[in-house]
Parts: structure tokens; sequence; C-alpha cells
């Protein structure tokens, strides 16, 4: 079972990491164009940026549920969230190469 927490925790990493690089470019070009778009952008990569930011810290730090989650989610549970993450992680990417592009 530690696979599917480490590349669960792996994918929310990079999640974040894109998500600021994004939200650092959005951030710039909201400045200059004023755009409601970008300014949406922007507040989407926010709110996902700290969603991934609790998981993060529930898998990791939280003493209760990091626990629990190492030891008592059964594999099916866990095959589900890292799928969620994964999907989310090849969404953002897509995202990151068409702002970048």
């Amino acid at each position: 079972m530690s696979i599917w927490i480490d590349t669960a925790r792996i994918a929310t990493g990079l999640n974040m990491v894109l998500l600021a690089l994004l939200g650092s470019v959005w951030i710039r070009n909201y400045v200059q164009l004023r755009s409601k778009h970008t300014l949406g952008m922007l507040v989407f990569a926010t709110l996902l940026f700290f969603e991934n930011g609790f998981a993060l810290y529930y898998y990791l730090i939280d003493p209760t549920l990091s626990a629990w989650f190492s030891t008592k989610v059964p594999d099916i549970a866990w095959k589900a969230m890292l799928l969620l993450h994964v999907l989310e992680t090849l969404a953002i990417g897509f995202l990151a190469w068409v702002t970048w592009d």
C-alpha cells in the first residue's frame, strides 16, 4: 500500500508546484491586462492550490489522519484517490503546457 500513498503524495506536491507556477503567470497577466478571464484562472489556481495543500497536510503531517491513511485505508480507496490526484496532475500539466506555449 505504500506505493499508493507515495504516488498520491508526489502527485499532490507536483500539483502544488504547477499551480504556483501557473498562478505567477496569471498574476503577471492580470496586472497587465485586467481581464476577468485571467482573474478567473488565478482564483481557480489559488483554490486548487489550497485544496492540494490540505490534502498534502493530511497525508504527511496531521497526527491522526496521516496514521490512518498509512494503515487503515483499504487499497481500493487509495487507488481511487490516487487516480483522482493523477488525473488532476495531468489536467494541470496540460493547462500549464497551453499557458506556456
